[in-house]
Order: C-alpha cells, then sequence, then structure tokens
C-alpha cells in the first residue's frame, strides 16, 4: 500500500476535497464508488468529514456553506499544494498575478489553509500542516492518484508556478501540449491547454484523478448511481481513464494505470 508518512513537500498536491450541497449524499456515493469510510464530523470542524481509505485519511468531504463575505463554494473537487508557510505563500500568489479568495485561516491543531486562484483563474488550495499532513495513502484503487491544471494560457501559468509555488513546468515526453509539473525533481502533476472534450465555457480548473482498478466498471456503478459522463473511458498512455460527475455535479477522473506505472 502506498502510504505516506512524511509531510509532502512544498508545492506538491497534498490533499483534496469537496464541498457539496448534500454532504451525507456525497458521503453514502463515495463509500460506495471507491470503499470510503466518513462521516460527518464535528460542529467545531463545521462538520467538515475526513474520509479514510484502509483507516487512512484519504479526502474530505465538507457541506458547502459561505465562508467569509463569500457565497457558498460551487461543488468541485479542490486540490491544495502543500506549503510551509501559508501566508508567504499566498503573498507570493498575489505578488504575481494571482488572487487570494479565502484566508490563511488556521485550523486548530492540524494546519493552516487557503484558497487562491492562478492568473488565468484555476483555483487551487494552500495547505501547511501543523499535524496533519494530508493523504496518508495515494496511488491506488480508491485513493488519489493524478492532479492536472487545465488552463486557457500554459505559458503564462509555467511562469506564474515557481514563483508562487515552487513548481516547474517541462513538456511531457512522448505527449505534444502536455506538461510535466515537477518539485524537486519529480513528477508531481501534469498541466495542459483546455480541451474540446470538456463541455463548452468550462474554466481554468484543477482536476483530481482518482485510481481504480477498472475504469470500465468503475463509469458503470457512477451512472447507476446518478453520476454522469463527460469523456467515456478511452486508453491514453497511462492506462484507460474517464471524466465524470457525481450526482451534485462534481467533475473528476477515474484512471486504471497499469501495474509499472
Amino acid at each position: 500500500m502506498p502510504e505516506v508518512t512524511a509531510p509532502y513537500a512544498p508545492g506538491t498536491p497534498c490533499w483534496v476535497d469537496l464541498m457539496a450541497p448534500d454532504q451525507q449524499a456525497a458521503l453514502d456515493f463515495y463509500r460506495d464508488l471507491f470503499g470510503w469510510a466518513g462521516e460527518v464530523g464535528s460542529p467545531e470542524m463545521g462538520g467538515y468529514s475526513v474520509c479514510t481509505l484502509h483507516g487512512k485519511p484519504v479526502a474530505g468531504i465538507g457541506k458547502a456553506q459561505p465562508m467569509d463575505d463569500m457565497p457558498a463554494p460551487p461543488t468541485v473537487w479542490t486540490t491544495y499544494l502543500a506549503t510551509e508557510d501559508a501566508d508567504a505563500t499566498v503573498r507570493a500568489v498575489t505578488d504575481n498575478g494571482g488572487t487570494a479568495l479565502t484566508g490563511p485561516h488556521e485550523m486548530t491543531g492540524i494546519g493552516k489553509m487557503a484558497v487562491v486562484s492562478d492568473p488565468t483563474g484555476a483555483v487551487v488550495g494552500i495547505w501547511q500542516q501543523l499535524g496533519f499532513i494530508g493523504a496518508g495513502v495515494v496511488n491506488e484503487p480508491g485513493a488519489l492518484v493524478w492532479n492536472e491544471l487545465n488552463t486557457t494560457d500554459t505559458a503564462a501559468v509555467a511562469e506564474f508556478l515557481p514563483k508562487a509555488f515552487g513548481i516547474t513546468a517541462a513538456p511531457f515526453k512522448d505527449a505534444p501540449g502536455y506538461f510535466a509539473l515537477n518539485v524537486g525533481g519529480r513528477s508531481v502533476g501534469g498541466m495542459q491547454a483546455l480541451g474540446d472534450a470538456l463541455p463548452e465555457g468550462t474554466p481554468p480548473h484543477w482536476l483530481t484523478y482518482f485510481s481504480v482498478d477498472d475504469t470500465d466498471s468503475t463509469v458503470d456503478a457512477l451512472v447507476r448511481a446518478g453520476g454522469s459522463v463527460l469523456q467515456p473511458a478511452f486508453d491514453m498512455m497511462a492506462g484507460r481513464m474517464a471524466v465524470v460527475t457525481d450526482p451534485q455535479g462534481a467533475v473528476f477522473a477515474v484512471i486504471a494505470t497499469p501495474p509499472s506505472s
């Protein structure tokens, strides 16, 4: 099992969460789809649920509600990038053309978080761990396996990422137009231009990928549970993937990768 016990290097995707209008329905859906365990959390944490897989934290699900002067967030999966200093990272974001949306907020005893957007409008979270490092299991069925930035301007974002997060972008071998997002010489995510397969008007965004044993059977189960398919299952260099939505409209990808990937 690919367990994670040490803090993630700054700039590495370390957590994903979903704010849903119906939190319990989301918990039930992902329990059935991926085998997660989770229940509505304590009032002190706003009911936020840390879902687990094999007893390890894998993703968060909360109830969509207003924060500060902002309306309730949209029903989307949010990627969080690790940082050693959330305040400094937010300053770096705004100093280089990005926007601070919420925070930084300290989550008592576990970390500090903020939500920002890059110059093209793609939203991403920032997580400074103060006891909770993020995902405790990755790269196995039911867990986070990849995070991908889809943008309207890859050149502008490639210039922004190292200044804001310490992430560098480099052309991905054998995949024209695709970029590896690297931290310390290691690929931690990808970037590409917004594609035609997504609905017209889709804004720049980070797409969350979850690993599965079998993409086609997972998509079938998702549809039976009320989800929808945006991009049907297809084979690509990293495996067989599909882009889907849950019953409340949150977009994510599922991918079955070969054992050697």
